[in-house]
């Protein structure tokens, strides 16, 4: 029996805190996956995955304690809630979202066509300039956004910020002038949907 101090002391994080400490951010994000799996509750943890409704349930102190420990040992550039600034720039754009933090690149192509990065070889696993800002944590969207929806949206990372400013009827007026402002041709861009680079085969290590 491990003595009260060990017991009070040891959190389900510190394995994460360690890869971080480290600057193992590829193991680091192999664990935050783990995490968040296993503070989505017994069902979650039963089939290995989460459900995107069992997000909300996922106490706020578990999420802000992942996220604190990426953004400390990143000097702010990784973490959920460097995405979810990231995310509500974008005005919660999916594409310009994968595009900004890199989970997607732009091809080489005549028209404007982006493509998802083969995982994990083109991901960046070092922090250094080139970095980009919110790489990591990599929320699997294989089966959709709905999971990394949910996240970014969780009131773990609700701020102050969020309610304050622009009304939804200003944001969307905003956007329209955007899109008026770009030419219809802006929206003429390919996008191959295919998740494959998050899908995990974790029995190929």
């Amino acid at each position: 029996m491990a003595s009260a101090t060990t017991a009070e002391t040891a959190t389900i994080f510190d394995v994460l805190e360690n890869h971080l400490v480290n600057q193992n951010f590829r193991q680091a994000d192999e664990e935050t996956r783990r995490l968040l799996i296993q503070i989505s509750g017994e069902a979650a943890v039963k089939r290995g995955y989460v459900f995107f409704s069992e997000v909300k349930t996922i106490s706020p102190e578990d999420l802000q304690a992942i996220d604190n420990l990426w953004i400390k040992h990143s000097d702010g550039r990784f973490g959920y809630s460097v995405q979810r600034k990231i995310w509500l720039k974008v005005k919660k754009d999916f594409t310009r979202f994968f595009v900004k933090v890199e989970w997607m690149k732009l091809l080489d192509t005549e028209v404007v066509q982006y493509n998802y990065r083969a995982f994990p070889d083109e991901f960046k696993w070092e922090l250094n300039d080139e970095t980009p800002l919110g790489h990591l944590p990599l929320t699997n969207a294989l089966r959709g956004t709905q999971l990394l929806k949910c996240v970014l949206s969780h009131p773990a990372f609700a701020t102050a910020d969020d309610n304050s400013g622009e009304t939804e009827d200003e944001l969307n007026r905003g956007v329209a002038v955007a899109k008026e402002q770009a030419g219809v041709g802006a929206d003429k861009r390919v996008f191959k949907t295919n998740y494959s680079f998050l899908e995990h085969h974790h029995h190929h290590h």
